[in-house]
């Protein structure tokens, strides 16, 4: 006997250009941390996978680094591929764009979702920063025109505003099947990867100009005991000259980092965390592909 609300759940991958706001929206349809997000472009470096289980059924999300025309660096041309990648074996895609500042990266981004033959919504994103929200519709009209999405929907991933419904147009065009996964699940993500985000993330809001992306950072060690947590962390820079930029005067920039990054780890594992942070020189890491998977770059 055919279940009355069959359930429906499959893979949505999250695609753009940079700074569109993929990373919030995940975090806010998961309510979780699972993607770091800052305001600088790039910040996304990895597929992250968030899942999200509601009565309709379970939507798995995949968070991926934004489309960009940058390619002076072989990390950069790592990225679009993965980008890129992830729109292979999937449900649905959504393509977040910045409504209030659409630019030709955004179509780019779009055309390549539209290259894909993967079913598509597009999502409106900032919808909160436009001071005349009849700009809307003329523009939602001539995108659907060039590019043919299955819906369009109009979100703040900011304020939340517009979520519900996004949550419905995603439920309609997944596949009746049973969840991929167990409902208290709510990433694929492993704690040491997690934490080495968090770092990241710091790295990126407390240092300036072209000093954080020529950063990564690796997990030596991570012990969970039954009060904390204790981790070792290592900072790399692609140039000598910004070690000492990181650790900063008397190791205070360090020490900044290292708290606010424990102060967030604490948020997300649930107990105190001991994080042991150190920075060391990887010269021209961006540069070597080759490297990149024991860095933790992986397709």
């Amino acid at each position: 006997m055919k279940q009355a609300n069959p359930l429906h759940s499959g893979i949505v991958t999250l695609i753009g250009r940079p700074n569109a706001g993929k990373s919030t929206l995940m975090n806010r349809m998961v309510g979780e941390r699972v993607s770091i997000v800052t305001h600088k472009p790039q910040t996304t470096r990895h597929r992250v996978t968030g899942i999200v289980s509601r009565d309709p059924g379970q939507i798995v999300l995949v968070d991926t680094p934004g489309l960009h025309r940058r390619r002076q660096h072989a990390l950069n041309r790592h990225l679009n591929r993965v980008a890129a990648e992830s729109l292979h074996g999937i449900d649905l895609a959504l393509l977040v764009v910045d409504a209030a500042h659409p630019t030709d990266e955004d179509r780019n981004a779009a055309r390549a979702v539209a290259q894909s033959g993967v079913p598509m919504v597009l999502v409106f994103n900032k919808i909160d920063k436009i001071e005349r929200r009849d700009s809307l519709l003329p523009m939602a009209r001539e995108w659907s025109e060039t590019f043919e999405p299955r819906e369009v929907v109009f979100i703040s991933a900011l304020k939340g505003d517009g979520l519900e419904s996004l949550f419905d147009v995603i439920f309609k065009h997944l596949p009746e099947q049973p969840p991929l996964y167990p409902a208290d699940e709510f990433t694929t993500a492993s704690q040491r990867f997690l934490a080495a985000e968090l770092v990241r993330e710091q790295l990126l809001i407390n240092l300036h100009q072209e000093v954080p992306y020529g950063t990564t950072v690796v997990v030596e060690a991570f012990e969970e005991l039954d009060d904390r947590i204790r981790i070792e962390a290592r900072v790399l820079v692609a140039e000598k000259r910004h070690k000492g930029i990181i650790i900063g005067r008397q190791g205070q920039s360090l020490k900044r980092i290292g708290s606010r990054a424990r102060a967030a780890m604490k948020d997300l594992f649930g107990k105190p965390v001991h994080l042991d942070l150190t920075v060391g020189v990887a010269a021209g890491w961006m540069d070597r592909e080759e490297g990149f998977a024991g860095l933790g770059y992986t397709h």
